[in-house]
C-alpha cells in the first residue's frame, strides 16, 4: 500500500451525489406479497435511513450485574454490554460480572491491544440448574462473526468454537449472580455493534486518486466529537481495513496525528506528521476528511508539525468533489419474451431500451450501465442447444455495435459492471458454469479470475465505487476489493462474511455498505436478507418466498424522482416457471407493467429484472 500518487484530482469527471453517502445504513424493508400468498411485515424503508448504530439522545445504559438474578439473562446481559464500548473501561466492565476468584483468566491487555470477539447466537441459551453446590451452568451457541480490532475494523472470526460455557454461582443464597468459569476472550453480541456503537464510514482514495472507496468501522457512541475527529483521523492514518487494502491506497507512510484533535463550534484543527505533504496530498486529505466526517459542519484547519498548511470547508468541499459517481436517475427494466423491455411502476421515471432492436433478441438476462455519455451493455444470450454466450458492447445510446465471447457456457450468471472512470477500458466480471470470469467492454474477451474460494461461483456483484465487490461461491457469501489499471482488473483475497442464511444464490448491492442476499433459512426455506460488508448486521427482509430466487437487482441510492432507498426486485423459480418480483411494496412484476412490447410477441412472466443508473 503506498501513499499518495499519480493525478492529483479529475473533478471535471465527477458528479454531484445525490444524497450524501454517510455511512452504513439501517436494514429495511418492506410488507408485500411473493410467490405464496403470505404476506410480510418488515420495517419500512422507503426513505433515507439513520446511520447504522446511531442512537435516538444519549447512548443506551448498558446491563448491571445486578440487573438480572435469572442464569440465563445474567449471561444475556454479559455478551449484551460488558465488553463493548469504551476499551479503556472494557476489563472493569467484564468484571462487575466475574467472580473475584476467576478474574485472573481474562488475561488483561493494554486498550490498544485489545480485540472483542463478536458472536452471533444460533439458538436460545441452554441453562443448567444448580448443583449442591448452587452453581449453574449456561450453554451459549454461536456464529462466529468476527474480532472488532481498536482501529474500528471487524476482522475476520480467528476463534472456531460454536458453543461456550459460563458457570455461575449465587453472592449468597438467594442473591445476585457472578460468573466462576468463562471463556479466556472478551465475547459480545453482534447486536452490541448497534445498541452501543456507531457505524463510521471513512475512505481512502483509489489507485490514481479518481475516487473514494468506504471502509466500515466501529466507534463507542459515547464518545465526544473531539474523540470522534480524533479517531477518524488516526484510522486514516494507519491505513484500510486489510481486505480493503488491496483497492485502495493509503497516507504517505510515516504520516501520524500529532496530539487529539481540538475545536468546537464550526472550526476544528488536526496537527499531522505526512512526509511529502505538498498541496496536492493536502487536498486530497481535506476531501478525505470531509467525507470521512460528513456530520460536521464549519471548517477544518489542516496543520503539519504545527504549521496551519490548509483550511478545510467542509459541507462545500463534499459538495464540490464527490466521493464517487451515483448514477443518473435509475431506469427499471426485466426480460420478456427474449428481450429487454422497460418497466412502469407507479411514477418512477422510464427511459427506452438503449439497444438496437436488431441485437435486442435471444436475451436470458443483462447488465446494463451509464459511464458519463456512454451506455454499457452486457448481455447474456441463448444460442443452439441452450448454450449460452456473453455479448457486450457500449456507446451512446442506443448501442449499436456489440462482440460475443468466443466460448459457449451451459449456465452464465448476470453480469456487472465495474464502475471504471476510464471510458477506454470498460471492464465487468461475469460468472459462468461456476467460475468467475473478467471480460472486456469492447471485445467481450472473458479471461478467467483464479480465486482461493471453495465450489462454483454462481454470482457477482460491483458496488457504486468499482472497487469492491461481493460474490458467491460455494453458497457462502465473499466481499473482495478490486483495483482496475487500464482495463486490468486485480482482486484481492476475497473475504467470507458470517450469514444467517445458507445455499446462497444471488446478491447485489443495496446501499453504501449493504449487501442483499437470497438463499435457506435454517428449515431450508427460500428467503431475501440484508446484510452488512462485514457481516455484523443481518435482517430478514422477505421470507417464504416459495422458491429459489435466481437473480437479485437492486438500487443502492436514493435520487430524487427515482425508486425509493432499499428498491430491490428479484426473480425466483426455475425453467418456464421463472417470474419477476419487486418490493416497495412486494408484488409480482405484471405483464401490463411491461412497455414497448411488439405485436404479436409471446405472452410471458416477466423475468431477470434490473436497474440501470
Amino acid at each position: 500500500m503506498s501513499g499518495y500518487g499519480g493525478p492529483v484530482r479529475r473533478a471535471g469527471r465527477r458528479r454531484l451525489l445525490t444524497a450524501l453517502l454517510a455511512g452504513a445504513l439501517l436494514p429495511a424493508g418492506l410488507t408485500g406479497c411473493g410467490l405464496p400468498d403470505q404476506t410480510e411485515v418488515q420495517v419500512d424503508g422507503s426513505g433515507p435511513a439513520a446511520e447504522a448504530g446511531a442512537l435516538n439522545g444519549s447512548p443506551a445504559r448498558p446491563p448491571k450485574p445486578e440487573d438480572s438474578n435469572e442464569p440465563g439473562q445474567f449471561i444475556e446481559n454479559y455478551l449484551r454490554a460488558a465488553a463493548a464500548g469504551e476499551r479503556e473501561q472494557a476489563y472493569t466492565r467484564v468484571k462487575e460480572f466475574v467472580a473475584q476468584e476467576s478474574q485472573a483468566r481474562l488475561r488483561e491487555k493494554q486498550s490498544s491491544e485489545i480485540e472483542l470477539t463478536v458472536v452471533r447466537l444460533r439458538e436460545k441459551l441452554e441453562v443448567t440448574p444448580p448443583n449442591n453446590q448452587g452453581t449453574s451452568a449456561v450453554t451459549v451457541k454461536v456464529q462466529q462473526v468476527g474480532v472488532l480490532r481498536a482501529d474500528g475494523t471487524l476482522a475476520p472470526p480467528v476463534a472456531s468454537e460454536t458453543e461456550y460455557v459460563f458457570r455461575l454461582r449465587r453472592t449468597e443464597p438467594g442473591q445476585g449472580l457472578l460468573i466462576t468459569d468463562l471463556p479466556n476472550v472478551l465475547l459480545v453480541r453482534d447486536t452490541a455493534l448497534r445498541e452501543y456503537y456507531r457505524s463510521r464510514t471513512i475512505y481512502f482514495w483509489n489507485s490514481d486518486q479518481t475516487r473514494l472507496v468506504p471502509d466500515l468501522r466501529y466507534l463507542p457512541s459515547s464518545v465526544s466529537t473531539e474523540r470522534r475527529v480524533t479517531d477518524v483521523v488516526k484510522w486514516l492514518a494507519g491505513g484500510p481495513s486489510d481486505w480493503l487494502a488491496p483497492g485502495v491506497t493509503g497516507l504517505p507512510d510515516g504520516t501520524r496525528p500529532i496530539n487529539n484533535a481540538t475545536g468546537a463550534d464550526g472550526h476544528w484543527e488536526v496537527n499531522l506528521t505526512m512526509p511529502g505533504a505538498n498541496d496536492g496530498k493536502l487536498a486530497l486529505l481535506g476531501t478525505q476528511l470531509a467525507w470521512s466526517l460528513p456530520d460536521l459542519v464549519g471548517k477544518l484547519d489542516l496543520k503539519i508539525q504545527n504549521q496551519k498548511r490548509r483550511t478545510v470547508d467542509l459541507e462545500p468541499e463534499r459538495a464540490a468533489h464527490a466521493a464517487y459517481p451515483h448514477g443518473d436517475l435509475p431506469a427499471r427494466f426485466t426480460v420478456y419474451d427474449g428481450a429487454i423491455r422497460p418497466l412502469a411502476i407507479g411514477n418512477e421515471p422510464t427511459v427506452g431500451v438503449p439497444i438496437e432492436p436488431a441485437d435486442n433478441k435471444n436475451v436470458f438476462s443483462a447488465a446494463l450501465a451509464r459511464a458519463d455519455d456512454q451506455v454499457l451493455a452486457a448481455l447474456v444470450v441463448t444460442g443452439a442447444g441452450g448454450r449460452q454466450r456473453l455479448k457486450v458492447g457500449s456507446g451512446p445510446a442506443p448501442v449499436t455495435v456489440f462482440n460475443t465471447s468466443g466460448g459457449a457456457y451451459r449456465a452464465i450468471g448476470r453480469p456487472t459492471w465495474l464502475r471504471s472512470l476510464d471510458k477506454d477500458h470498460p471492464a465487468g466480471l461475469v460468472t459462468a458454469d461456476g467460475k468467475l470470469y473478467r471480460f472486456d467492454g469492447t471485445s467481450a474477451a472473458m479471461s478467467l479470475v483464479s480465486l482461493a474460494v471453495p465450489g462454483p461461483v454462481v454470482a457477482v456483484a460491483g458496488s457504486l465505487d468499482g472497487h469492491r465487490i461481493a460474490l458467491v461461491s460455494g453458497g457462502a457469501l465473499y466481499v473482495a476489493a478490486v483495483s482496475v489499471d487500464g482495463g486490468v482488473i486485480n482482486l484481492g483475497q476475497p473475504r467470507r462474511l458470517a450469514t444467517l442464511l445458507t445455499a446462497i444464490t444471488a446478491v447485489d448491492w443495496i446501499a453504501e455498505n449493504e449487501l442483499i442476499l437470497a438463499g435457506e433459512e435454517a428449515d431450508r426455506r427460500p428467503a431475501i436478507h440484508q446484510s452488512s460488508v462485514d457481516g455484523t448486521q443481518a435482517t430478514a427482509l422477505r421470507t417464504n418466498v416459495g422458491a429459489e430466487v435466481t437473480q437479485l437487482a437492486a438500487y443502492p441510492g436514493g435520487a430524487v424522482g427515482g425508486p425509493p432507498s432499499f428498491s430491490y426486485m428479484y426473480e425466483a423459480g426455475s425453467g418456464g416457471d421463472r417470474a419477476a418480483y419487486r418490493n416497495n411494496p412486494f408484488d409480482n412484476i405484471k405483464r401490463e407493467q411491461v412497455l414497448e412490447v411488439p405485436a404479436g410477441s409471446r405472452a410471458t412472466d416477466p423475468t431477470a429484472p434490473f436497474f440501470l443508473y
